[in-house]
């Protein structure tokens, strides 16, 4: 079972986000076969706190939309996610709440649906997938569009 910690840094997130995100997730977990008590952390931030993590981890002084902050990383010693034989934190998602905002007007679409996309794709960072080469980028936004759509949160 997935579990979420959320943290609202900016004290503006109405609880229907909240559980919004909470259902896109478990239900993303479960269309990616995680198993067992997996956690994960949510936190949403404004443009600054964003911009600060994005410097002093990516080198990139700028705000950006999403941060995904894994606990494990691929790699013989690591539990794979269909493993549930112990707890497992899987890591840190940190969204921008003024990026978000501003997203969702430039594409037209709901907040909701912006929050929803955003914690979808850091989650599935979290669970192995990457969009640096055009392959691997292709493959997580086609798995981000499906489960989306699944789910009912289709583009306006």
């Amino acid at each position: 079972m997935l579990k979420i910690d959320f943290h609202d840094e900016t004290n503006s997130i109405d609880e229907a986000f909240v559980d919004l995100i909470q259902r896109v997730l478990a239900f993303a977990a479960e269309k990616e076969g995680v198993i067992g008590d997996t956690e994960i952390s949510v936190t949403f931030v404004n443009n600054t706190q964003i911009q600060e993590l994005n410097r002093n981890y990516r080198q990139k002084d700028k705000p950006t939309d999403v941060l995904s902050f894994p606990m494990e990383e691929p790699g013989e010693e690591e539990l794979d996610i269909h493993d549930e034989e112990l707890p497992r934190m899987l890591g840190d998602i940190v969204i921008s709440v003024d990026k978000a905002e501003e997203q969702a007007g430039e594409y037209n679409h709901s907040l909701e649906r912006e929050f929803s996309f955003l914690a979808l794709h850091s989650l599935l960072h979290l669970l192995g997938y990457d969009h640096m080469e055009e392959k691997e980028e292709k493959e997580m936004f086609q798995r981000q569009e499906d489960i989306l759509h699944e789910f009912g949160l289709e583009r306006s």
